[in-house]
């Protein structure tokens, strides 16, 4: 056989092999560098801001291209908030928090801290993705697990509105503390209906029964008020953000 048909042969081959190059998501911008809090600031406006009259909104860093937040004396915490202002949209990130510290996903924030939250309540007796009322109306709260004394054991609600889509003997294999997990959240209309994810797996489906808060705001983080968290951090990284309806 011909000895350049045979190395054709063989590099088609491989050539073949090659994996597909990843697709980006499609309609999602990046709203974080990975370098610098360009296009975000922090608001010591809330309620989570007022240790020893502090107002420095806790504090804010950008360690390992990932956006860190600790309290920065005890008690003393804060949000930070996209530039931008957002309706309905798509928000999805990694997270690789300490256990202990309280956290956030806000959604149509105001520098008040006055949102939709997908709960970051990452210790003992806290939640992930389900959905809080921060600062509005009508006594929000809608979860179907609890976290327990460590990050890989829940508690499943069996009374939950939307049922948790796994058992308690099921979350470690969806969720890797130490690791970056997916969390994702999706708001439309007003009253709106939210949606949530944690690592692909659809985690909270609420619709509000009123308007109770604007139909635009900022996409937030919090670091939470009240007791010592100067030594344990949230992490957050590879922020995107699909607009809907555009």
């Amino acid at each position: 056989m011909n000895r350049c048909l045979v190395l054709l042969g063989i590099s088609a081959t491989v050539f073949l092999a090659l994996p597909a190059p990843a697709q980006k998501e499609s309609g999602f911008v990046s709203v974080f560098d990975g370098k610098t809090l360009k296009g975000w600031h922090v608001s010591a406006q809330t309620g989570h801001s007022r240790a020893s009259g502090n107002k420095s909104g806790g504090k804010w860093v950008v360690e390992n291209r990932a956006i860190t937040g600790t309290q920065d004396i005890p008690g003393n915490g804060g949000i930070v908030l996209t530039d931008k202002q957002y309706g309905d949209f798509e928000v999805a990130l990694e997270m690789n928090n300490d256990y202990g510290p309280d956290s956030g996903l806000f959604l149509r924030s105001n520098d008040k801290g006055q949102a939709y939250q997908a709960m970051i309540d990452y210790h003992a007796g806290g939640n992930l993705m389900g959905v809080y009322g921060e600062g509005l109306s009508g006594g929000i709260s809608v979860r179907n697990f609890d976290l327990l004394e460590t990050p890989d054991k829940i508690k499943v609600l069996p009374d939950a509105t939307y049922p948790a889509p796994f058992t308690a003997e099921e979350w470690p294999k969806l969720w890797k503390h130490g690791q970056w997990n997916e969390l994702r959240a999706r708001i439309e209309g007003n009253p709106p209906h939210i949606q949530t994810w944690i690592n692909g797996k659809k985690i909270m489906d609420f619709t509000d029964k009123e308007k109770r808060h604007p139909d635009t705001g900022s996409i937030a983080l919090q670091v939470h008020g009240g007791g010592d968290f100067t030594k344990q951090f949230v992490r957050y990284r590879k922020i995107r953000v699909k607009e809907l309806g555009k």
